[in-house]
């Protein structure tokens, strides 16, 4: 017997539409990420790596999106912060397990403005501003008191609702060279779709599909 006649009932799942640039597609799933998923749709895996191509990847949360790019934010003086100074190229994995979706997204990487910054910085919580402007993210902690104290700190610098930002906290656009939707299909003959930038044609996408 054929796979075609073994398909399960889910086998009907549409492929993913082809499309003339991946920003509406990405948006789209985003949103049923949005309705679909039990915790942080926006979590995302993003890997740097060294000026001398040693990786690393970690969770951020996406706090950004348009045609310019993914924003995300973080102290440029952690590892991830200095990876990106120093090899200002990244990658990004979006995983919606519930929805059985992957989307990476690939390209190089810029500060967004100060202004960006700032206006981020302002709409999280007190304690949360309290938190980042007392960590020295990444580098050693001796123990949990002593981030105790430095929080109670900086708590005791700002009594009012007002926490500047740190100048070493900040925002990062990846600006996306390559973009790949995977879709999960019966048999493991998922959907891939891929979106490049043809730089000979100003920055066009070009489009196509991939063998799962």
């Amino acid at each position: 017997m054929s796979l075609t006649t073994e398909l399960p009932a889910d086998a009907g799942r549409a492929p993913i539409p082809e499309a003339a640039e991946p920003y509406a597609l990405f948006e789209a799933w985003m949103a049923e990420a949005v309705a679909g998923e039990p915790n942080d749709p926006n979590a995302v895996c993003l890997a740097t790596s060294t000026a001398d191509g040693w990786p690393s990847a970690r969770m951020v949360l996406l706090k950004g999106r348009d045609e310019r790019g993914f924003v995300f934010y973080t102290n440029e003086e952690s590892r991830k912060g200095g990876e990106l100074l120093s090899n200002p190229r990244a990658a990004l994995c979006f995983h919606w397990k519930s929805l059985r979706r992957q989307v990476r997204v690939e390209g190089t990487v810029e500060r967004v403005t100060a202004a960006e910054s700032d206006a981020y910085f302002a709409s999280r919580s007190r304690g949360s501003r309290i938190a980042a402007a007392a960590s020295e993210q990444s580098r050693p902690l001796a123990s949990r008191a002593e981030y105790a104290a430095r929080v109670a700190e900086v708590e005791a610098r700002n009594p009012g609702e007002t926490v500047p930002r740190p100048p070493h906290w900040g925002g990062f656009r990846l600006l996306p060279a390559r973009v790949e939707f995977w879709q999960d299909m019966p048999f493991r003959m998922h959907d891939r779709l891929v979106f490049e930038r043809a730089e000979a044609t100003g920055g066009a996408w070009r489009t196509g599909r991939l063998y799962p």
